[in-house]
């Protein structure tokens, strides 16, 4: 992979607003720097707007530094995927960077479904993922991380990751969840990922757990090639996953994201029509 590391690292930064406008939600505001860049919006479903966020030609190299912030305004409704995974290739030192902010008014949803991460040996990468919802705001999102490449038999045998996600309601901390390995340190652990090769969390602002027995009986629909669980707390409910492939894992949080938007969001499933493409 030569061409990889070709190039000199990017410094990319991509702000965006929405906000209601002539009867849609649409993108009121945007910022950008470097490579990263979003895809004209669509309305499928009406007012909803689905945009599609465009990562770095050729993923991303040790020493990349991406921010992504988005922020959607009072009874804004967006739904964010990516059109591919995105891949974070080996580095020879340096490290690369992620951070993505997302806030959510009061009275606005979001719904943050973007593809796998997939991370090649020897990569050394930090994600951070902060959501801040305001009192009223509704929220469904996953993030969905590949290590190594074990179609090809590669696992993950060296590098670092370092990944955060936290959920905030009205500034106060609900949720810190971490994700550490050195190689095969995290993959191997019985207490870990316990010899799987993916895993995944999805987050879901509920009213009440009454949906949670319904999630649960569909990931059991999955076992036993995909061990996941939920819970519910503070409103939230918490969806963890481990799998082998990440196509299994894409249809298994759909499945639950199908169940789970008529409750959160009022609206039928309809899957971002980039995934059949």
């Amino acid at each position: 992979m030569k061409h990889m590391s070709s190039r000199s690292s990017w410094q990319a930064d991509l702000a965006l607003e929405f906000a209601p406008k002539a009867g849609k939600t649409r993108l009121t505001a945007s910022h950008r720097r470097g490579p990263l860049a979003v895809q004209r919006a669509f309305f499928p479903e009406g007012n909803l707007n689905h945009t599609y966020l465009l990562h770095p030609p050729g993923g991303v190299v040790g020493g990349d530094q991406l921010d992504i912030n988005i922020q959607v305004h009072p009874q804004g409704q967006v739904l964010l995927t990516t059109p591919g995974a995105t891949k974070f290739y080996r580095s020879a030192g340096p490290q690369a960077r992620l951070q993505q902010n997302l806030h959510i008014a009061s009275g606005a949803t979001l719904e943050w479904m973007p593809l796998e991460n997939i991370f090649f040996p020897g990569t050394n990468t930090a994600i951070k993922t902060d959501v801040h919802l305001a009192e009223g705001g509704q929220f469904i999102g996953w993030e969905i991380n590949c290590l190594g490449r074990p179609a090809n038999d590669e696992g993950f045998t060296r590098g670092c990751i370092d990944s955060d996600f936290a959920f905030y309601r009205d500034g106060e901390l609900l949720l810190l969840d971490r994700f550490a390995t050195q190689g095969q340190s995290m993959i191997s652990d019985p207490v870990g990922m316990r010899g799987f090769s993916a895993q995944a969390m999805l987050v879901a602002t509920m009213a009440d757990d009454i949906l949670v027995e319904q999630v649960q009986t569909t990931l059991a629909s999955y076992a036993p090639q995909i061990w996941a669980g939920a819970s519910y707390f503070d409103g939230l409910l918490v969806v963890r996953v481990l799998a082998h492939q990440s196509q299994e894992m894409l249809q298994l949080l759909t499945a639950v994201w199908c169940l789970l938007r008529p409750e959160i969001m009022g609206r039928a499933a309809m899957p971002p029509r980039i995934w059949a493409t």
